[in-house]
């Protein structure tokens, strides 16, 4: 087995006068939950159907599990959740399964297995005789995760998992993906629901206009390492004159204030200054952009070159 489950490197697809996409490169690795992101148009319902080869790529190559998307046997362990599925409302979530494992060619014992695994930790195994029909939205988005893996895969390409799930329900699939992971399943996340993206992934890549603008860990992305929070008793209005005084931006922010620095020496010198005026220090740390604040910069800065 290699390293990455998912590796694309150079893709490049042209719709005649349209490029939608221009020479993007990322992987995922075994165990890994990805975030894929971007505004409509940007490229990633193309880089979907590239990596299940419902269409190919002008240049540049694509893998799943070391294989070339072009052959059928890289898709034998991969599950896809396509976004707004179907499942006939006449079946049950039980025959939903079967039908599903056996197209995945999953013998009838393993079908029967995984069917009550899988509905038992996506908390719907009480309605697996009853017809999709009857299902909620949140109930259809656990049952579609569960035809995504009834073949126990090794690549999973989620777009919008959890599209109509309630917050309880949003937290529980979390969860879910976290476990497959933990068991070394690659999961490839298609989301607009930046808050959840930003909780379940480990990295993610953003793409605008066919191309990746940025791409690594949240945590990363999401730092802003010159901007710190200080919670201190007191901080005076003497105490701000000083910091501004040494160079420093302060904004007062609900009962704490944020500093801009220059670096750390910048920092722990306005630490020291706040400490010899005998304020108490409870609370340094870093303050953080989150994902929808990047995203909507980056896409900004499309708008606004």
């Amino acid at each position: 087995m290699t390293t990455n489950a998912i590796e694309v490197s150079g893709l490049r697809k042209q719709y005649r006068a349209v490029t939608a996409l221009d020479g993007i490169d990322f992987n995922v690795g075994y165990g890994e939950l990805f975030g894929l992101l971007g505004p409509n148009g940007a490229g990633k319902t193309t880089t979907v159907k590239i990596l299940l080869d419902l269409t190919r790529a002008t240049t540049g190559e694509a893998k799943l599990a070391g294989l070339s998307t072009r052959d059928p046997e890289s898709r034998r362990r991969v599950g896809y959740l396509p976004e707004g599925h179907k499942i006939p409302n006449y079946l049950t979530a039980r025959q939903t399964l079967h039908i599903f494992g056996k197209m995945s060619g999953v013998d009838d014992a393993t079908i029967k297995r995984r069917t009550g695994e899988l509905l038992e930790k996506l908390n719907i195994a009480k309605w697996i005789d009853m017809r999709v029909k009857k299902f909620s939205k949140g109930m259809t988005q656990r049952l579609g995760l569960a035809t995504a893996l009834i073949h126990a895969p090794n690549v999973l390409l989620l777009d919008e998992p959890t599209d109509g799930v309630d917050p309880v329900g949003r937290r529980e699939i979390r969860d879910f993906l976290r476990e497959e992971a933990k068991n070394g399943t690659a999961v490839l996340l298609n989301s607009h629901l930046l808050s959840e993206i930003e909780l379940t992934c480990d990295r993610v890549a953003v793409l605008r206009s066919g191309k990746v603008v940025a791409a690594g860990k949240v945590e990363e992305l999401t730092r802003k390492s010159e901007k710190y929070k200080i919670v201190a008793t007191p901080i005076d209005d003497g105490l701000v004159a000083a910091f501004r005084e040494s160079g420093a931006s302060v904004e007062r922010v609900n009962g704490h204030i944020e500093l801009s620095v220059q670096d750390l020496q910048h920092l722990n010198t306005l630490v020291d200054q706040l400490r010899s005026r005998g304020a108490l220090l409870s609370e340094v740390s870093p303050v953080r952009s989150t994902l929808e604040d990047v995203f909507v910069d980056l896409v900004k800065a499309q708008a606004n070159p």
